[in-house]
Order: C-alpha cells, then sequence, then structure tokens
C-alpha cells in the first residue's frame, strides 16, 4: 500500500463507530467493568492492542491514532503523548538511568538540550553532545556506560544532515539504543525504523496535525519496546495525549501527502530565490544541490519538508527588524508544519558547545505553508525593499 494511501486508510475502522467515516473524539477517565473478574484481569491487559482501562492508558480513539501512526511509521506499535517535547522525554527516559551516558547531537532540539543539562544530569545520567556530522567517528564518544544515541536530522535551525547509517552501525555494534526526531521528514520522507533506528519521535504538533490548532507527539517502535516506551510515559509520568487532539491529529493525517508534497515544492521554490538576493550568505535547505548535506539527504530521504533557514549578510538589528516585521503572509513564531508560513530569528552561537558557527549575520527561519509561492515571493521582495529603502 501506497503511504498517502495508508495515511487515509489506517486506524479508520467506520463500522466500529456506526459508520462515521472519522473516527470520533473519545472523552472518558473511567473505564468501568461488568464484574470483579473482568476488572482483575484488566490490570493485566492495561496494554494490550484495543484493550481499554482507564483513560489515561488508551480509548479507542487514541489506539486508531497509534495504529495510523505504527503503519505510517512501519512499526509494530506507537504510543501518543501530549507533545513533542513529551515524545522526546518520554523516549531517552525509557532508555536510560541513572550512572548511565548518552549522546546527543550539537544542534539538537533545544528544549531537548535544557532537558539533558537540566533534568537528566541532576538524576545522574551523563550527556555528551556530538558534532552531527561525525558520522562513524562517534565512536570514539561512546563509553562502556552509553545507553542512547540520540539523533536529528537534518539538525535544528541549522539544518545539517548526518550521515544516519553510519552512526546507527556504530551503536548497534555495541548494543547501544537509538531514537531519532524525525519531525522535518514525517514518516512519509523518511522512515528510520527502517535504518535500524530503534525509536522514532515525532512532534506531531507539526505536520501531522497540520492546522497549528494541537499539541500532539507520538513514538514508533518494534514490539519489543512498546511496553517499555508505554509504561514510563503513561505509568510512571502520566504522560497522555488529550481526547481533542488525538481528533485532531487523526484529522490532520489524513491530508498530510497532499499539503506536505506542495509545501516541500514551494519552499524549494522560495529557497532558490532566497540565493539570488545580495542580503542573503547562504540558505540552509538539504534540497539544494549546493548544501553540504544534500548527497547524504538524497540518499536517504524521499523529499523535504516546508522548512530551511536563512544566514544574511552582516546587518543591524534595526534592518533586520524592517524586513520581518512587514511581511504580510509570514507569522512570527515558534513551531511549524501548519498550512500557514512563519519566520523565526535563531542565533547558533547560543546554544552550541562542540561545534563553532562562524557566520556573522543573523539568521532567519523559514516554514513555508500552502500559500501560493508567488504571493509569498512578492511579500518578501517588499520586505528587502523596505530594509533598502531605510539604508
Amino acid at each position: 500500500m501506497k503511504p498517502s494511501t495508508t495515511l487515509v486508510s489506517a486506524g479508520r475502522n467506520p463500522r466500529r463507530h456506526a459508520g462515521a467515516v472519522n473516527v470520533p473524539a473519545f472523552r472518558a477517565s473511567t473505564i468501568t467493568a461488568p464484574d470483579l473478574a473482568a476488572w482483575e484481569a484488566s490490570r493485566t491487559r492495561r496494554f494490550e492492542k484495543d484493550a481499554v482501562v482507564y483513560g489515561r492508558f488508551g480509548t479507542p480513539a487514541s489506539q486508531a491514532l497509534e495504529e495510523a501512526v505504527a503503519a505510517i511509521e512501519g512499526a509494530d506499535r506507537a504510543v501518543s503523548v501530549s507533545s513533542g517535547m513529551a515524545a522526546c522525554a518520554s523516549a531517552i527516559l525509557s532508555l536510560v538511568k541513572a550512572g548511565d551516558h548518552v549522546l546527543l547531537p550539537d544542534n539538537v532540539y533545544q528544549p531537548v538540550r535544557a532537558f539533558a543539562n537540566g533534568f537528566l544530569a541532576p538524576f545522574g545520567v551523563e550527556a555528551t553532545f556530538y558534532d552531527p556530522l561525525v558520522g562513524a567517528g562517534i565512536a570514539a564518544l561512546m563509553k562502556p556506560n552509553t545507553r542512547l544515541l540520540y539523533l536529528e536530522a537534518p539538525g535544528s535551525q541549522t539544518m545539517e544532515m548526518p550521515d544516519i547509517p553510519a552512526l546507527v552501525a556504530e551503536a548497534k555494534a555495541r548494543a547501544i539504543r537509538t531514537a531519532m526526531d524525525n519531525t522535518w521528514g514525517t514518516p512519509l520522507l523518511f522512515r528510520p525504523l527502517d535504518h535500524g533506528v530503534d525509536l522514532s519521535i515525532n512532534a506531531a504538533t507539526k505536520y501531522l496535525v497540520g492546522h497549528s490548532d494541537a499539541m500532539l507527539g507520538t513514538i514508533a517502535m518494534r514490539e519489543e519496546l512498546f511496553e517499555r516506551v508505554k509504561t514510563v510515559a503513561t505509568a510512571h509520568l502520566g504522560i497522555c495525549a488529550g481526547s481533542e487532539e488525538i481528533y485532531l491529529g487523526l484529522r490532520g493525517m489524513r491530508t498530510m501527502a497532499v499539503r506536505l508534497e506542495k509545501q516541500g515544492k514551494s519552499a524549494f521554490a522560495v529557497a532558490r530565490w532566497f540565493q539570488t538576493r545580495p542580503e542573503v550568505e547562504r540558505v540552509l535547505y538539504p534540497a539544494l544541490p549546493e548544501d553540504p548535506g544534500h548527497a547524504v539527504w538524497k540518499r536517504d530521504f524521499k523529499g523535504a519538508s516546508g522548512l530551511f533557514s536563512v544566514v544574511f549578510k552582516p546587518m543591524d538589528k534595526a534592518a533586520l527588524a524592517r524586513f520581518v516585521d512587514g511581511l504580510e503572509h509570514f507569522g512570527i513564531g515558534a513551531s511549524f508544519g501548519g498550512y500557514e508560513s512563519l519566520v523565526l530569528p535563531f542565533e547558533p552561537s547560543h546554544y552550541r558547545t562542540v561545534t563553532t558557527w562562524t557566520s556573522k549575520g543573523p539568521c532567519l527561519r523559514f516554514h513555508i505553508g500552502l500559500e501560493d509561492v508567488d504571493d509569498l515571493l512578492e511579500d518578501l521582495e517588499r520586505g528587502f525593499a523596505r530594509m533598502r529603502a531605510a539604508a
């Protein structure tokens, strides 16, 4: 079955819901049992497929979402949680304990860096940040107590493309587990489990939901790791996705293929346009042939999403503000993956500790939505005109 067909059909059984095409929102906390024997039996089967024993552990709606996510990820099972960051934290905590060592890329999503330094460290888990382009050289950083190699591709904000197979091979050779944040690529463009990764993490808030109106995270895995991840997330941490968010996640998945295809094509066109601008030093987007990570991206990925970054030539903050503040079609805000275009400033030198950022100009991250490309380019052109007029 092709991925676009899987997105439309997985996790959907209208006969279970009086013929309703969409799985209804299932609002439930308490689930009653018909008798004492059934209640006692339910205590031992709370993580089984289709078992509904308490709202936090799963409902027919969350099970439908997880079934659909597992199908598109090429996984056996999936766990849904309340946000992308909850997915990152739950995945990490399911694989490490006090005294362990973890490896995280230097360009990792900044809240994950903060989680490692501010939460894991006080509980006795050591973190080492590595150059995301180290490849097989990661072996030199692995210790006898290394239990997790964490990946993100491309890297947060600066878009470096790691050699995932090389990194995973070194981890597997030492029985080290791997987890990957695959939010940029989504399972449509890259399936981590197909490349040997143990846990595939998605901030479903982004492309899966697709409309900037729900917080949601997912973790996909083989059967052997399901109970461990599910126990940590729902039993130990008490994390679960809300009923409305689950509904919106399921609804968003049905159109993700067509949204992502258009957004990828539009992003490529806008990124190419930025390359022609005299104000721009470089564009960070693996889909561009000139990008340092293009060959690795082309080898491993099936396409590119709508997120890329632009490094401007040195300018003062007022000039950058003139460019950004008047944009009509680009909201200024965090997150990405929705139908709307966004822009967000960032400063790599503020959060890197291993690799050096040499560019002196300001950086902007762009997410390209579903607007017409010509309208977006006209908007950006007006932004540059405002910048020049006041210079």
